[in-house]
């Protein structure tokens, strides 16, 4: 399915559609498989990923231009990620085992034996992302969040970094099939037309995607307008806007100007966490500091001519807004290769300006570029939130000293409208943690599902019951025996009785 490493290409329809068959039989093989085989699958690619480490981020480097430290960082965190499905794996607690004995006295009249959990939904599609070019690209969360669930994967690989993808994907096909996953577990098509293609066959069952709001739109929109409609995760635009209480600004406001530049410059503004607005009473004096930091950042490539071509429009359109003032005027260099260099700029606008010209001004600008805006004496920053942040995947605040009472209320309404919210800090950097929630209300998000942490594994589950059905005919982790030796809930008949 793979081809050396080169221009992208297009991977034909009948290689598209041989994918998804063979993955569709893959699919029952792979799901009754003990949790251990696909545990140690998991652990087997991270091996693999980390002995060619040095191979694969300079792979990695000369496709996106990213900093080989950055990218090391990004390995590591890949290789951490499949480790830790693998012991959600093992528990065995994600199956959600749920087992109710028989029970002829039950308070609503006799209770068959029925008998939950839950169950693989099938072969699922991964469009890979071009900004992480291993986190959320062929082994990213996606990925192994859905072999975790013990579905098999086909992964539309980003143009942007072709030869990497290649490279991994037979690297990682080696290592699933020497830890003896059935043939069809995992695959790698190239090129647009096989993911729309793959995207309405009927072999797949579910679809993740990360980048842009109008391609998420598109694909989410074909989803939902199959004959058989499957779920589609699409993680898709965010603004992270940054509150900054007039406590905080007094207390501590040039530390959180600093803090403000250094996470949205960070890989040159290429993450889907950058704080893209940062909101601060009126009267402040951080223009001369958010200019100092921003003119030591040094100037960074873009990850390809599209990133590149999307930033100097979005950029464009906001500087030459009404009522936007410079505060660091970066640049937007576009070399012969159609690669955009640039160096961080940010501008202030007011709350006013803000509500008048939010078509433009609200538009995220994909690349090293954030917008400080000022609130008058009074504000509610919740209401504010609400009506011009309703759908984000991080919401911040900075409170003063003793301020835990004031901000309770802000941070309830910041919760209906993000799917993380942080206090004193910055989001960029999103830790691989069983607690994780990367995802939130529409446009951040498709649904309100995680893309990182352990509860991303539920994405591809879905659940199924069995009534009376004889022990030799339920699925392993249904048995009494329980072969798989997974936590199982069991209610029984003396329960009636409390009823």
């Amino acid at each position: 399915m793979t081809t050396p490493t080169g221009a992208p290409t297009t991977t034909a329809p009948a290689q598209a559609d041989e994918a998804a068959r063979a993955a569709a039989a893959a699919a029952p093989l792979l799901a009754d498989l003990p949790p251990s085989a696909r545990a140690d699958a998991l652990r087997a690619v991270a091996d693999v990923l980390g002995a060619h480490e040095d191979e694969l981020v300079a792979l990695a480097a000369a496709e996106t231009r990213l900093a080989a430290a950055r990218l090391r960082g990004e390995l590591k965190r890949t290789r951490v990620q499949l480790r830790l499905f693998a012991r959600v794996v093992e528990s065995g607690a994600y199956l959600d085992v749920r087992l109710d004995a028989a029970d002829p006295e039950f308070v609503l009249g006799p209770r068959p034996d029925l008998r939950r959990t839950l169950w693989p939904l099938g072969p699922v599609l991964v469009f890979a992302a071009s900004n992480f070019p291993f986190a959320f690209s062929v082994p990213g969360g996606d990925t192994a969040a859905a072999l975790a669930a013990g579905c098999p994967v086909i992964v539309k690989a980003h143009p942007g970094h072709v030869g990497l993808s290649r490279r991994v994907a037979d690297l990682m096909a080696e290592a699933l099939a020497g830890a003896g996953l059935p043939d069809g577990t995992f695959a790698l098509v190239e090129g647009d037309e096989a993911g729309r293609d793959l995207l309405e066959h009927p072999a797949v069952r579910a679809a993740a995607f990360t980048g842009s709001t109008r391609v998420g739109r598109l694909l989410a929109d074909a989803a939902a307008a199959r004959p058989d409609p499957i779920p589609f995760y699409g993680e898709l635009g965010s603004l992270n806007p940054v509150l900054v209480r007039p406590a905080a600004l007094a207390d501590r406001g040039e530390e959180i100007a600093r803090g403000w530049v250094g996470s949205v410059s960070g890989s040159a503004g290429q993450l889907c966490t950058k704080p893209g607005f940062l909101l601060v009473p009126e009267g402040h004096d951080l223009g001369p500091v958010v200019a100092e930091a921003a003119a030591a950042v040094p100037e960074h490539a873009l990850l390809n001519p599209r990133v590149g071509a999307g930033y100097v429009a979005g950029r464009s359109a906001v500087l030459g807004a009404p009522g936007i003032v410079v505060l660091a005027e970066g640049s937007a260099r576009t070399g012969e290769d159609g690669v955009v260099s640039a160096t961080p700029t940010f501008v202030e606008t007011d709350l006013a300006s803000l509500r008048e010209h939010r078509g433009t001004l609200l538009e995220e600008v994909f690349g090293p570029f954030a917008v400080l805006v000022t609130y008058p004496e009074g504000t509610d920053l919740g209401a504010v939130v609400a009506e011009l942040f309703p759908g984000e995947l991080t919401a911040t605040v900075h409170r003063g000293p003793d301020e835990d009472a004031e901000v309770a209320g802000l941070l309830a309404t910041l919760g209906r409208h993000a799917g993380r919210v942080l206090v004193d800090g910055w989001p960029t950097g999103v830790a691989v943690t069983p607690a994780m929630q990367h995802g939130g209300p529409w446009p951040a998000t498709t649904s309100d599902a995680t893309s990182v942490g352990t509860a991303a594994i539920g994405r591809f589950l879905r659940g199924i019951a069995f009534q009376d059905a004889p022990q030799a005919a339920l699925p392993a982790p249904l048995q009494d025996g329980n072969p798989w030796g997974v936590p199982q809930a069991r209610s029984g008949v003396a329960e009636s009785a409390h009823w």
